[in-house]
């Protein structure tokens, strides 16, 4: 059912924190309203409204626009409303015969240079300018409206100026522009790129990208907040400008990234018109980044699966049936291989990408009607050891604030994460409080402590500067993080009190006595880590000094070979600091995809169920038996690469794999493919025919984030509804996929909606008992845990006053070197990761415009590398590990340091995962991905070339076979 949501009221101002009221009468209404509160929000929220053009409530007062004036007793002229605070006693008037005079003197100035086409602009019925001359009482403008002075020379540059249609996703109208300077300041204080400026004077004043420079070719990021704020046209949709307003929005939250963004789709019937960030989403707060805002169409793109598929090997061409077939060969080839080979020999690959009710009945299906717990997830492959690891430490696997939390910083430490491009949102929100003042609620700047090795955005980029990064060397997180703690030890920086009422005291002795080593100092790690031992003391000095220090980390830190043991070492200067139970503190895993975290509390690991208990514990399971109606087998499943070897050895047979990509994604490409090679079936659901298909017997369409119906969990715990805005494309959502193969398999599901998943999810998961539609409905969003014992809205600092575990356990982090070491064969590291406009594997955001501004996997790596190499910018290179070899084009960047290069994997002909090793993480096999031996040398030999036009040959063939198959598959 469609959610029509209500208007949102924009009060103008943003709210005051004080505790203090003050109470006043605006138009004889009184009103109580917390101090430093302007009179426009006060006056708003008594039920009257004033006229506005430059305020809105997601910026700081700006007092330009003049409409806004009112009048105040004993107090003369008469000021802007929205740059007033209100005072106890006022008595305010917003409305008399002197104000309408002025407001109207005020609004013809702006329409005597505005066109007048108001019923062909596209902005026609959603124009805060259109509807301030309708509550003025604007009737006739004595100037004309072409921005001319008397001798028509002046004002007609500005009106005529052409339109900026550089961008894909929006157009910018000059000649509309009311200089409210609304977009500018969205620029500055909301996204913080400070990519817009005002440029002329008078009539020729206009909003500027950059001197003589289109919107795309500026350092604008496309987050739409400018266009957000615009009262006009001059900065429109696209879609709107060819769709028309829309008549209805739906709230829905988004499938990029773990932040977990709050959105309004706005439609017309079923048809998107464009998605608009909701200002009462918690996780974003009406802020939105590039792919969130514009990076939808991907759902209706024409590659889109709409009809199920089987063959019956993967050499034969595709079959398009019905669902009834397609779910009957699945199951038949399912219990085939189980009659043959044993019930252990097949499983499944739960989604990140999927709601939390859909991932619980995969991992339902798997466990209760295949009988066996060979159920994974691909968080196996990133923030598998974050659950290990603070699990051990802390005694629950998640993070431990909100993401507001941030704005109580005093100390930021960023490791292995860039948040900038990977969380946009929850990276603006965090350089508003690095850069302090007006915008971070006039705190003084935060500390910031960057280790990581690039020179990534956040070490150095507008009003922001690192105080200090620490440039390692890739795989040395843990030598690194051991030497702050030796630092914070043996300078007597530790927080005793905390560590002697929270920690366990045997482990922080033995921890204490760990890291105090001499081998353990900043000095006798540099040569190891590349980083200067003064640097090192210097950030833990700051970071132990807070007095509130975070610490924020991505799979900068979980995709190495100690990606368990960072996590721990974390955690352990967290403790020793005590920075952990209250308002800007805490360790934040940044999760990389939408429901990574989900994906793991509905028991997708194959040792834990639902809510991480374990698979062996005789209470738990009993509780699943009864509600399931079966008897769960008590030990553990294969993990991701265990069914890759086992596949390999003709144990393991058959796996429906939902929503991942794993030949793109997981590591050694050559591995996962010959493992998928050796099954008997291979299932997966999924929205687009993607490599993993190539190896598939049977393709279930899935079902894009706006056909879903459900919900996602954030980095934060957040639970937020994703709801159904169109009906999925394919008939059925994939929770009924799911549902139809068990019944298939002999083990019905009987479900008429996923709240009666997720009423099951909240009756056998502790942690979600408080967990309901109707309460997020109500309050918009939950954290986990959620339950009697907590708030109402659930947690959102977690370990108040005690650890989860009760008390906090330190572990001796010894550092370890990687296997992957340099060579003379192989000189350079490669580390990886992503960026702004494409997303994970790409299958989305290369099918939307994204791709204009990155259009392929480039490799970055040190000038000085570079030169050795002979390759300029932008030369085709070859990369090279033990385990294989692909060709980039080297983009050449100071970011790097020498001897290390960096590229990301967001399109399939790069074959970046061909590279990587099997090498992973000792305690949860997490990929290590960061850290492999490589060489590169510019592709210039003919027998060079011919292999790398063989291989683009053999790419682009095997691209046109899959769109082929796709074609000739459909209906």
């Amino acid at each position: 059912m469609l959610h029509h949501h209500a208007p949102e009221t924009d009060h103008g101002t943003p709210a005051s924190t004080s505790t203090e009221m003050v109470e006043l009468s605006i138009d004889g209404v009184r009103v109580s309203v917390p101090q430093g509160t302007s009179l426009m929000r006060a006056a708003i929220q008594a039920g009257v409204q004033v006229p506005k053009l430059c305020a809105t409530d997601t910026l700081q007062p700006f007092g330009s626009c003049r409409l806004c004036l009112v009048e105040i007793d004993v107090r003369k002229g008469y000021p802007a409303s929205c740059t007033t605070p209100a005072e106890a006693g006022q008595v305010v008037r917003t409305q008399s015969p002197q104000l309408q005079k002025l407001r109207q003197g005020v609004m013809e100035l702006y329409i005597s240079d505005h066109p007048l086409d108001c019923l062909t602009c596209a902005a026609n019925g959603d124009c805060e300018l259109q509807d301030m001359a309708g509550v003025t009482g604007l009737r006739a403008v004595r100037y004309g409206n072409a921005g001319e002075t008397r001798d028509g020379v002046c004002g007609q540059h500005h009106t005529a100026s052409p339109v900026d249609e550089s961008n894909p996703y929006f157009s910018y109208d000059p000649g509309k522009c009311i200089v409210c300077s609304r977009c500018v300041r969205a620029c500055d204080e909301v996204q913080g790129s400070f990519a817009l400026t005002i440029s002329g004077r008078g009539f020729e004043s206009r909003v500027s990208p950059g001197q003589d420079q289109s919107f795309m070719d500026s350092e604008c990021v496309s987050c739409g907040a400018c266009v957000q704020a615009c009262p006009t046209a001059t900065l429109q949709e696209k879609s709107v400008i060819a769709l028309g307003q829309p008549e209805h929005s739906v709230i829905t939250t988004c499938a990029y990234c773990g932040v977990g963004c709050g959105f309004k789709a706005e439609m017309k019937g079923s048809q998107i018109v464009r998605m608009v960030p909701w200002k009462d989403g918690r996780a974003n707060e009406g802020h939105a980044c590039i792919k969130g805002r514009f990076a939808w169409g991907y759902a209706t793109h024409k590659d889109r699966i709409t009809a199920p598929m089987i063959r019956e090997r993967i050499t034969d061409p595709w079959r398009t049936v019905s669902w009834d077939e397609a779910l009957r060969f699945a199951a038949s080839r399912l219990k085939d291989i189980q009659a043959t080979y044993g019930r252990t020999a097949v499983g499944g690959i739960t989604s990140s990408r999927c709601t939390n009710e859909e991932t619980y009945l995969v991992q339902k299906l798997v466990r209760a009607a295949l009988g066996t717990n060979n159920v994974d997830t691909c968080a196996r492959v990133c923030h598998s050891p974050t659950g290990y690891g603070l699990g051990q430490t802390f005694g629950t696997s998640a993070g431990t604030q909100t993401f507001k939390s941030v704005e109580s910083t005093d100390v930021v430490l960023v490791i292995g994460a860039n948040p900038t491009d990977a969380h946009p949102v929850f990276g603006s929100r965090l350089k508003r409080r690095l850069r302090g003042g007006k915008t971070a609620g006039g705190q003084p700047r935060a500390g910031l402590i960057v280790i990581d090795p690039r020179r990534i955005d956040l070490v150095e980029s507008p009003h922001i500067r690192a105080d200090h990064h620490l440039q390692l060397r890739p795989g040395t997180n843990v030598a690194v993080l051991t030497a702050l703690a030796h630092v914070v030890v043996t300078e007597g920086r530790v927080n005793e009190d905390f560590v002697v009422q929270r920690c366990d005291e045997k482990s922080f002795a033995d921890w204490r006595a760990f890291v105090a080593r001499p081998e353990n100092s900043p000095e006798a790690f540099e040569a190891v880590t590349g980083v200067p031992a003064a640097e090192v003391r210097a950030a833990a000095r700051l970071f132990a000094q807070g007095p509130n220090s975070a610490i924020y980390y991505g799979l900068g830190v979980t995709e190495h070979a100690q990606g368990s043991t960072a996590v721990i070492a974390i955690a352990n200067l967290a403790m020793a600091c005590g920075m952990i139970g209250r308002e800007g503190v805490g360790v934040n895993p940044l999760r990389g995809q939408n429901n990574v975290q989900g994906s793991c509390d509905m028991g997708s690991f194959p040792h834990e169920l639902p809510g991480y208990r374990h698979i062996s514990d005789t209470t738990v399971r009993s509780q699943f038996d009864a509600a399931w109606g079966v008897t769960l087998d008590p030990e553990p499943g294969l993990r991701i690469p265990n069914m890759f070897d086992a596949a390999l050895a003709g144990r393991f047979k058959g796996l429906y794999c939902q929503g991942e990509d794993i030949v793109q994604s997981d590591p050694d490409t050559h591995h996962v493919a010959a493992a998928l090679q050796a099954l008997d079936c291979l299932i997966v659901q999924d929205i687009f025919l993607n490599e993993t298909a190539r190896y598939a017997h049977v393709l279930l369409p899935g079902s894009s984030f706006l056909e879903k119906d459900g919900t996602f969990t954030n980095a934060e715990r957040r639970i937020s509804r994703v709801r159904q805005v169109m009906p999925p494309l394919a008939g059925l959502a994939d929770w009924q996929v799911t549902a139809k193969l068990s019944e298939a398999l002999g083990y019905p599901m009987d479900y008429a909606s996923p709240e009666e998943i997720m009423a099951e999810i909240a009756a056998l998961t502790p942690s979600f008992a408080g967990v309901s539609y109707a309460k997020i409905e109500r309050l918009g969003s939950v954290q986990w845990p959620c339950n009697d014992s907590t708030d109402e809205a659930g947690t959102a600092l977690m370990h108040q006053g005690r650890f989860v575990r009760g008390r906090g356990r330190f572990f001796n982090t010894q550092y370890v070197a990687s296997d992957e070491k340099i060579t003379p064969r192989f000189p350079l590291l490669l580390t990886t990761g992503r960026t702004l406009t494409q997303y994970n594997v790409g299958a989305q955001t290369r099918r939307t415009d994204n791709s204009q501004w990155f259009e392929e996997d480039l490799l970055d790596m040190h000038p000085h590398d570079a030169q050795e190499r002979g390759i300029a910018d932008g030369d085709r290179v070859s990369l090279a590990s033990r385990a294989g070899e692909t060709v980039l084009r080297a983009r050449v960047t100071e970011r790097m340091a020498p001897g290390v290069v960096w590229t990301t994997f967001h399109f399939p002909e790069s074959a970046a995962n061909v590279i990587t090793t099997d090498s992973a993480d000792w305690a949860t096999s997490c990929p290590e991905y960061k850290v492999t031996a490589v060489q590169v040398a510019r592709v210039m030999a003919p027998d060079t070339q011919s292999a790398w036009r063989a291989k683009d040959a053999a790419f682009r063939d095997t691209q046109m076979a899959l769109a082929s198959a796709l074609d000739a598959a459909r209906p």
